[in-house]
């Protein structure tokens, strides 16, 4: 900062560790069992303000917030199926208002909302008022668990099964890892990536499309959070998987670009989750066919990333894939 000081004029208060940046808290916090301290973001502080504007605003239509919330939408509720009249241009304003604020504190951390969220965006046009009553209920969710943190944890996540590279140079000799012509030199500790990926099939009752979930972690660190219905309906869980399964890896090479323009050097292969049997014997056997044209794309991509190790693939039961609070309600 003294260096700093020599170009720029900075205040003597300022120049201490930082507490807030573009909304979130920043703190840091002592994991149990870890010898060193590390950072961690929360948006406990400005989510207070948003509800007191929130409840502000709701005053005048003779609304408030609900204490007793035990979920994050309310019980059964589909938004894909409400049938309540639309709301009134003025209303309609409030609920965009509404969704940009939510997904703003999904940027800052509210993983547990994300999909609920993203679901009611896909209204934004044309609001109902039960998805208006809906975007409350969430508010009132997040005011009865405010405490959102995020621990940056920069330890290394110690896979307990090393997984075995196949070899795919008969089928993707061509595929090679390209590295980007002006990334400067890679200084530093090395960072490894674990990427859980689920998608839940034809979830949507009315288009039955998919909704894919992702979850990014660069050592202990959860980066990318991504939760989106998918373009086109799947006739199959297994071709919703592999699509989800393809969206995570194109995250995950945006991500080693970045990082690697950032000067970070990247440690081994991405160690990837998935709860679909088939999806990992057909991304991890290279001999393995697929049966399905409509998924080749989706299958040649996934398998040529696996050639080049960029990743490899591995099942889970599905109580310990963590994406899977990116695709259900």
């Amino acid at each position: 900062m003294d260096k700093l000081n020599n170009f720029f004029v900075l205040k003597p208060d300022s120049i201490k560790e930082p507490t807030t940046y573009l909304g979130a808290t920043i703190s840091k916090h002592k994991l149990d069992g870890d010898d060193y301290f590390t950072w961690a973001i929360g948006s406990e502080e400005y989510l207070q303000e948003l509800l007191r504007v929130v409840k502000k605003q709701i005053a005048p239509m003779q609304l408030t917030l609900k204490k007793k919330v035990y979920s994050t939408l309310p019980t059964g509720y589909r938004p894909e199926l409400d049938s309540t009249p639309f709301v009134d241009d003025d209303t309609a304003i409030f609920y965009m208002q509404l969704i940009g604020i939510l997904r703003w504190l999904v940027e800052l951390g509210s993983i547990d909302v994300a999909a609920k969220v993203s679901m009611l965006s896909s209204y934004n046009a044309m609001p109902c008022e039960g998805h208006f009553h809906a975007a409350l209920h969430i508010f009132a969710y997040l005011q009865k668990h405010p405490d959102h943190v995020l621990v940056m944890d920069c330890g290394y996540a110690h896979h307990l099964r090393p997984l075995k590279k196949a070899d795919y140079s008969k089928f993707y000799e061509f595929t090679k890892d390209e590295l980007p012509s002006d990334m400067p030199t890679p200084l530093g500790k090395a960072v490894e990536f674990t990427m859980f990926v689920d998608a839940s099939h034809a979830a949507n009752v009315v288009t039955r499309q998919s909704r894919t979930g992702v979850l990014i972690f660069v050592n202990k660190a959860p980066i990318i959070w991504y939760s989106k219905k998918q373009n086109s309906v799947k006739t199959s869980s297994f071709g919703s998987e592999f699509a989800a399964l393809k969206t995570g890896v194109e995250l995950l090479e945006g991500l080693r670009f970045k990082l690697r323009m950032m000067g970070v050097p990247i440690q081994g292969y991405c160690h990837t989750c998935v709860d679909n049997m088939s999806v990992v014997k057909n991304s991890s056997v290279p001999e393995s066919q697929l049966k399905k044209k409509s998924n080749a794309v989706a299958y040649h991509y996934v398998r040529s990333r696996c050639a080049i190790d960029i990743l490899q693939i591995e099942w889970i039961i599905s109580a310990e894939n963590l994406a899977d609070v990116l695709t259900k309600i």
